[in-house]
């Protein structure tokens, strides 16, 4: 069975995020992006694991169903903020479990560290192998996975406050770390760099703060597995059935280069060590982006595949394809009829994006839009790279004018439906 998990998300309980996130919304927006299992997020919260265990129903399986059938699993994320050799670590992990039962043992073993009620993303002050040494005792198939392992704030990799391996960071307990989250800002083949991290599996998630489906499922886990939660643990610690992951192109992501972006200053990593790491406007320190990290760790040259890499696909979300090309805002109600067009044609964002034919989607859509899906797909698209918290941008030609795509959409007769009709 073919699986498309987006195995990390937020629930409204957490800081910065979308006061309307419900399992209602997030189950509507994970089938219109053609994902078929999620993360319920931000288990360690008391009002969300109610919520939870009012609307999702368990059989057994270690995946959880709704009313109309669509499969959950139950996820949350916890920082880790404390000292070690001298310095502030902060280092975000990802949490997987199998039941209820499980999920109500881990609050109670947290609440013992402090409060888990404030946030949905709670923060403790002890330590990443103090967390999974906890996990273990309450249950050996919880799984745990250092999130977004190369943000600069809060990572295991992290510029500002993470380690140089696994090992440093989880000791006696990285026996028990199987995995890591890439992050937006790195995909697989700047992770291969580092023969250390061979024995990971890299897994891909969204670490969406709503549903929309541009944040929802733009990164995510592709298995081929009878779905349960003792072959999707399988498939993440030995790869077994593990098809590939979908990723966004890194210069999509907001921490890729190094800069500093109250003064809008980017840098490459070499150019950055030439100005020692200062930005050379201001005379502060640049945020250190997650290629200059790459660059310090890894011990072979780009290029390099291991043997047992799970393969990738990049891709950019459809919603944000449709923005740069009809010149409007991404939530825009045009952007959402163009959307719901191609949709209605090809039934999920995913089949858009990966599998349609031109000669298909040109029969739907704009020409130009068709094109810049097929030049996505390929990789023949350029990304001007985010840095400092901020977006990547599209460069499809940067000497085409998008202006004709968005004059013969405006003209074009939609009779499409509107968002209130969906």
């Amino acid at each position: 069975m073919k699986i498309i998990a987006d195995l990390q998300i937020h629930s409204s309980y957490s800081r910065a995020t979308s006061n309307t996130i419900n399992l209602d919304n997030l189950e509507k927006y994970a089938r219109l992006k053609g994902l078929n299992l999620l993360g319920t997020g931000d288990i360690t919260h008391p009002l969300w694991l109610r919520e939870l265990k009012k609307e999702l129903k368990e059989d057994g399986s270690g995946i959880l169903k709704s009313s109309s059938g669509f499969n959950f699993v139950l996820q949350g994320e916890v920082s880790n903020i404390y000292s070690q050799n001298g310095k502030g670590r902060r280092v975000h992990n990802l949490i997987l479990c199998r039941n209820f039962e499980i999920a109500e043992q881990i609050q109670e073993a947290l609440k013992k560290k402090g409060r888990i009620d404030y946030d949905g993303r709670p923060i403790f002050g002890f330590s990443c192998p103090e967390l999974v040494e906890m996990m273990k005792q309450i249950d050996e198939k919880i799984e745990i996975i250092p999130a977004h392992a190369w943000t600069p704030w809060f990572s295991l990799f992290g510029s500002m406050s993470g380690f140089d391996s696994v090992e440093e960071c989880f000791k006696d307990q990285t026996k028990h770390i199987y995995a890591i989250e890439t992050g937006l800002s790195s995909d697989p083949a700047m992770n291969w760099r580092l023969s250390q991290l061979d024995k990971y599996t890299l897994v891909s998630n969204s670490d969406a703060h709503s549903y929309w489906p541009w944040r929802l499922g733009r990164e995510a886990n592709v298995f081929d597995i009878d779905l349960d939660y003792d072959n999707l643990i399988e498939a993440i610690r030995k790869r077994k059935g593990f098809l590939y992951t979908i990723e966004v192109d890194p210069n999509y992501g907001k921490y890729h280069l190094d800069g500093h972006r109250a003064c809008n200053v980017c840098m490459e990593p070499r150019e950055a060590l030439k100005n020692k790491d200062i930005c050379p406007k201001c005379k502060r320190g640049l945020t250190i982006g997650v290629l200059h990290r790459v660059e310090e760790l890894a011990d072979r040259e780009a290029g390099f595949k291991p043997k047992s890499a799970v393969p990738f696909k990049s891709l950019i979300p459809l919603s944000e394809i449709l923005s740069f090309l009809l010149n409007t805002a991404v939530a825009s109600k045009q952007i959402w009829q163009e959307y719901y067009k191609l949709l209605n044609s090809f039934n999920s964002e995913f089949n858009v994006l990966m599998d349609a034919k031109k000669e298909d989607l040109i029969k739907v859509t704009d020409e130009k839009i068709a094109d810049a899906i097929i030049a996505v797909r390929e990789g023949k698209v350029k990304i001007k790279p985010g840095y400092d918290g901020v977006y990547g941008q599209l460069i499809f030609d940067e000497k085409a004018d998008n202006s004709n795509v968005a004059k013969s959409w405006h003209s074009a007769k939609s009779g499409q439906k509107s968002l209130s009709d969906f």
